[in-house]
């Protein structure tokens, strides 16, 4: 899987603008008229966003962050040059105190209270939702701040107030006291096509109500958060995040969230928040200040082609279902650990990633339907959802006692495994399975090992030696098998192939 250098692009950072000027060589002091092609014919077929700019960039806001602190001492107080450059040159702002030290009358073992300073924290866009001042941006631009300051293009200042935030979107709402603001259109993200082109509004290092264009390269991008993100190729840098992504309608499509970046600055590619699954979260921020969403306690992971083929579901998806914790919605709809969840709510499930996301847009407390693919065929299950509790640490797997080994024992697919006994069961909070005592031949290279413990072969569910051996049997050796397995809390389909 790629790992994506996914960079949020709102926290101020510096850098010195290199301005040149410069002539193509070699021509002639003078062109005949008859020798420069008319200036229609060099720009037919280009987009005009001179009318778009006019129209949505009054409602575009420079967000600036404060923060207090106890001013410092010493190397400990004093900013970075390039930094206190930065807020001198975009903020028109006095640089921090030096760092140098005062006089101090002599109190030995008691030193001087320090008292609390207000500095610059950040820079960020937003863009104004209502007349009456209500105004979006990313959670990561005023996150933790304690002072939020909104500047519209017309120089006005007003200090907001923080509505609500939401981590998982990296979506905010901030309220500024305001009458008869120029607000954005919101557009349709379905409308919006691959290879259209878009604008962003926004302050990068604090250039307030900078635009620049690109056009949409890709729809529903995966990079790991809550949210599919819109890739575009529209040049975004610090300071930006939180601005519009506007199409040639004038209406906002998207928020500026991320860029994919190897130096921290723009490399072309850059990501936004979908509006329509923004404008969800706001709402629920304006109306409580904060995002409920829905749970059903499962753990899943993707679907790979060989798995999806190996048990008869055809294409790889759905998400597997890793793990089911104990007294979720899950357990008591009867699913378990192997299931691959195909349907939510009517909903199809393509991806692991689309399940959070379906059952994250439901309200607790609502019964849905879901159907899992188990053991060869599809279950319809009904499952009541549960409020999304905030994140918690991976549960540790549980470390294995030397319980003394079953007396039976079975081989096959070069595993050698044998019956679990009641107190490994309790232990693993397993009803069925064989425990994995060794592995070789193509289990080995498989990744199976010791202490693995098989839940089933192919389609058919393996409560002992006895029916391991028979459902080996019963596989067809020149072809690879599907074993699913347990490890620590976690279950896995490990495909073991034929030797050649």
């Amino acid at each position: 899987m790629m790992n994506l250098n996914i960079k949020r692009v709102a926290v101020a950072a510096w850098a010195a603008p290199l301005l040149t000027m410069g002539g193509l060589a070699g021509l002639p002091a003078q062109v005949s008229a008859q020798q420069q092609p008319p200036v229609a014919a060099s720009v037919r077929g280009l987009p005009d966003f001179t009318d778009l700019v006019e129209q949505v960039g009054p409602a575009v806001v420079n967000i600036r962050t404060m923060e207090r602190v106890r001013a410092g001492n010493g190397a400990n107080g004093q900013m970075d040059e390039e930094m206190q450059e930065f807020f001198r040159r975009f903020f028109g702002m006095p640089m921090p105190p030096n760092g140098q030290r005062q006089p101090q009358p002599q109190r030995p073992n008691k030193p001087a209270p320090q008292p609390e300073q207000e500095q610059p924290r950040g820079v960020g866009s937003g863009f104004i939702l209502s007349a009456d001042g209500y105004v979006m941006t990313n959670a990561h631009v005023v996150d933790g701040a304690d002072e939020v300051i909104v500047t519209l293009p017309d120089k006005r200042e007003f200090k907001a107030k923080i509505i609500g935030v939401d981590k998982r979107t990296d979506v905010a709402v901030v309220k500024i006291e305001a009458a008869g603001l120029p607000t954005v259109k919101i557009g349709d993200v379905n409308r919006m096509r691959v290879g259209e082109w878009v604008l962003a509004i926004g302050s990068p290092f604090g250039l307030e109500n900078s635009v620049t264009a690109g056009i949409v390269s890709a729809k529903q991008r995966d990079t790991g958060d809550y949210l599919p993100l819109i890739q575009t190729d529209v040049a975004v840098n610090p300071g930006n995040s939180g601005g519009p992504l506007i199409n040639m309608r004038g209406e906002v499509v998207g928020i500026n969230s991320q860029i994919y970046s190897r130096s921290g600055g723009y490399m072309g590619i850059s990501f936004a928040i979908p509006i329509d699954e923004a404008m969800r979260v706001s709402e629920q921020l304006r109306a409580t200040g904060k995002v409920t969403r829905g749970r059903i306690g499962v753990q899943i992971d993707q679907v790979t082609k060989d798995v999806a083929e190996s048990i008869g579901l055809g294409k790889p998806q759905g998400a597997l279902v890793r793990s089911v914790e104990s007294g979720s919605p899950a357990e008591k709809a009867g699913i378990e650990a192997g299931d691959i969840i195909t349907r939510f709510e009517g909903k199809q499930i393509e991806k692991a990633s689309d399940l959070p996301r379906v059952v994250g847009a439901i309200k607790p407390g609502t019964r849905s339907s879901i159907t899992v693919f188990r053991r060869g065929a599809s279950r319809d299950l009904s499952i009541t959802v549960a409020e999304l509790e905030p994140d918690k640490s991976a549960r540790r797997a549980p470390e294995r006692s030397e319980a003394p080994k079953a007396a039976a024992a079975g081989q096959g697919l070069g595993l050698t495994v044998t019956d679990l006994t009641e107190a490994q069961r309790k232990e693993l909070k397993v009803k069925r399975g064989v425990r994995v005592e060794s592995a070789a031949e193509g289990a080995a290279r498989a990744g199976l090992r010791e202490g693995d413990v098989v839940l089933s072969v192919g389609n058919t569910e393996i409560n002992n030696v006895r029916e391991f051996e028979a459902a080996v049997g019963k596989a067809d050796r020149s072809k690879p098998v599907t074993v699913l397995v347990l490890r620590g809390d976690l279950v896995q389909y490990v495909i073991v192939k034929p030797a050649r």
